[in-house]
């Protein structure tokens, strides 16, 4: 395998970007500095709920999220998590709740990452994934894998334990790698899901498999849903995905076959195209593109060589 280590795409990949966030790992056992911090008139706090939060849609075009003082956030300390602190010393904490709360002003909305992920500054879209990770975790893994007793939160929602076995049990990520392949002649394989939009197409990506390389996952997987054999594969860039668990590790692979059997079950349908093909197929409206917060959508432009016409979140 061989790194790509020149400029990763026409445009950075979203939620990967310097967020001036420092995490501080180092404060999420010191419940002394925790219960300071969150008394601090500095600190803010992003209420969470089901993968949403509220952000507002300034005059100017931005998008921000809504981060409250502290002493006007909901009252909560079990789902209180740390998030980290930025350079000017500000600290910031994710407050997990069944619902968001409301705003006089009528001014915010809901919105989740999809949605706003590449609307959002860095600092944001740091604060937001972040947050989102680590309430999907909590919700799905409230009992012990060991014992089966509920755990209790601990290290700044970064860690639950369990009372009876002592096991502790940390967020989890799942590695998945995600590709553009290209042929002898240049084109790019695109694939279809089942479940999307019609002619929405996107790289091929899958979840790598207990005991295997990522290397070894992009072959098998661009093999096992379109048939295609892979040779080279070079590392891109990855990204954070919490939908609800993922880390996409992004490739570029060089195909040694060109006959294409989709498996009938993740891909629908898999096309090869030539830059010229999928330009005009763009124009059409015969093909959507892919995402534009996805490391997919920065892939197809490293070969594309431009941006892509904008998609809509999936």
């Amino acid at each position: 395998m061989t790194t790509r280590t020149e400029q990763t795409s026409i445009r950075p990949i979203t939620l990967t970007g310097r967020s001036g966030i420092d995490r501080a790992a180092h404060h999420r056992l010191d419940e002394a500095w925790l219960a300071a911090a969150w008394s601090h008139p500095k600190t803010r706090v992003l209420v969470v709920s089901g993968g949403q939060a509220l952000v507002e849609d300034l005059p100017d075009g931005r998008t921000e999220l809504v981060l409250l003082p502290a002493f006007e956030a909901p009252i909560s300390e079990t789902h209180r998590y740390f998030l980290g602190t930025d350079e000017e010393g500000v600290r910031y904490f994710a407050l997990q709740q069944d619902t968001l709360p409301g705003r006089m002003d009528q001014a915010a909305r809901p919105a989740g990452l999809r949605e706003v992920g590449a609307l959002l500054s860095e600092r944001d879209a740091a604060l937001l994934a972040h947050a989102v990770a680590l309430e999907n975790w909590q919700r799905l893994h409230r009992f012990c894998s060991r014992c089966g007793e509920r755990t209790v939160i601990a290290a700044a929602g970064h860690v639950r334990r369990c009372p009876a076995c002592g096991a502790e049990h940390y967020p989890r990520t799942d590695p998945a790698v995600i590709m553009l392949v290209t042929d002898q002649e240049d084109r790019a394989l695109l694939g279809r899901q089942m479940h999307w939009p019609e002619g929405r197409f996107s790289t091929l990506a899958g979840f790598v498999e207990p005991g295997e390389s990522i290397e070894h996952a992009v072959v098998r997987e661009v093999a096992e849903e379109a048939g295609v054999t892979v040779g080279s594969v070079e590392y891109v860039a990855s990204q954070p995905w919490p939908f609800p668990s993922s880390l996409m590790l992004g490739f570029m692979a060089r195909a040694t076959s060109s006959e294409i059997l989709v498996d009938g079950e993740e891909i629908h349908e898999a096309r090869w195209f030539s830059r010229d093909e999928l330009e005009a197929a763009f124009a059409s409206g015969e093909v959507l593109p892919p995402s534009g917060i996805s490391i997919a959508a920065r892939l197809v432009e490293l070969w594309y060589g431009k941006p892509l016409p904008p998609g809509v979140p999936r």
